[in-house]
């Protein structure tokens, strides 16, 4: 039997959203891995929107869960309808939607607070020891919702975002863009992606690598 694998998605562009490249590779490999792929995503406003052609914010009123259905070619889950007792393992690709949308990190740190929602299927999954994946600064969401449980992780080396990763209750683990690492005890399996990059190929070793593991711990 495929094993089910959530993907949870944030929106659909890396400065607003989930990091398209990384949530596709992620997709990718899971269909290769013969996963069974439930993507998600909470529906709410975006807190902002961001002209990616200019970089600079625009006035344009978006919902995460409409823009996430971008990627997943409109077959995705309102992040309400979904429990951890319909998933084996759970992964959350990066881009600033995951720091900016599933939690406030972008804005408030290591005193962020990620969106109810994630947080209780975070901590459902943890509870009941099924395998969570974050990719890029993702890890800093997985931290967020699950303060001060020692969680290991890895975002590559910024250390601003190490720094706030330990201040919330983790460890930071220094690792290259094509290297995963794995928690063993939290069962936690993280990779830098763009956090490092520089590029597409490069980043997508690490995310299969990542995939592979989250898979084999399910």
């Amino acid at each position: 039997m495929a094993k089910k694998i959530g993907v949870l998605l944030s929106g659909c562009g890396v400065f607003d959203g989930s990091e398209i490249h990384e949530a596709v590779l992620t997709l990718l490999f899971l269909e290769k891995a013969g996963a069974e792929i439930i993507c998600m995503a909470p529906d709410m406003v975006q807190p902002g929107v961001i002209n990616h052609l200019t970089g600079k914010a625009s006035n344009e009123r978006r919902n995460v869960l409409a823009e996430s259905a971008r990627i997943a070619r409109g077959e995705i889950k309102d992040l309400k309808e979904i429990s951890a007792s319909q998933l084996d393992a759970l992964i959350l690709p990066g881009g600033f939607g995951a720091a900016k949308n599933l939690c406030d990190f972008a804005d408030k740190g290591a005193d962020a607070e990620a969106h109810p929602l994630v947080r209780e299927l975070l901590v459902a999954m943890m509870a009941a020891k099924k395998p969570l994946g974050g990719i890029c600064i993702a890890p800093a969401t997985l931290t967020s919702a699950l303060k001060n449980q020692g969680l290991e992780v890895t975002i590559g080396n910024d250390v601003n975002t190490a720094a706030a990763i330990e201040k919330m209750g983790g460890r930071h683990v220094q690792r290259r863009v094509d290297e995963i690492h794995v928690d063993a005890t939290g069962r936690i399996v993280t990779t830098p992606a763009y956090m490092l990059g520089p590029g597409i190929k490069d980043v997508a070793e690490g995310i299969e690598k990542l995939v592979a593991k989250v898979v084999e711990l399910a």
